[in-house]
């Protein structure tokens, strides 16, 4: 599936003024954002079905190759789902043998999630096509481009997290 391309905002104005009502969807910084993951996330879909992994499972995946073990309420928090989404895409996710949950031996509540072989295995097949799909959407960018478009996401998130 590919995704739809969207055109770059027409109204690029700057959006200060709570009391104003016309915000063109073009003009959101959001919806861009959301776009462009969308679009990201079609993209590495179509290499990673080949190894039955949906992108739902990646994120879980890309979080355990950094650090396996960790609790299923550190997972849905560190990728940002809800514990109840964590839980469905983990049962899938063992019942294709990529993880295993097991509980804590200190605190029985607690179960964590580790990688089987199988699991670890796939990273050596999929980090080169997130480096792929990386290297696409990025094609024609200037590193320093880049480098501020980070940084300006970060801030963004950083402002948002601030407000909760």
């Amino acid at each position: 599936m590919k995704a739809r391309t969207r055109q770059s905002p027409k109204n690029t104005r700057r959006i200060n003024d709570a009391s104003d009502t016309e915000f063109p969807l073009d003009a959101s910084v959001g919806a861009l954002v959301r776009y462009t993951h969308r679009a990201f996330a079609d993209d590495l879909q179509t290499h990673l079905q080949q190894h039955e992994v949906n992108v739902g499972m990646w994120y879980f995946l890309r979080a355990l190759w950094e650090d396996d073990g960790l609790t299923q309420r550190e997972l849905s928090r560190l990728i940002g789902v809800s514990e109840p989404t964590a839980a469905q895409q983990l049962k899938k996710m063992e019942a294709n043998q990529l993880i295993s949950r097991q509980p804590s031996t200190s605190d029985r509540r607690k179960i964590h999630v580790h990688l089987t072989q199988k699991g670890r295995a796939l990273r050596q097949k999929l980090i080169p096509y997130a480096l792929e799909v990386n290297a696409a959407a990025t094609e024609g960018i200037d590193m320093q481009d880049l480098d501020h478009l980070r940084r300006t996401l970060e801030k963004i998130l950083h402002n948002l997290s601030q407000r909760s």
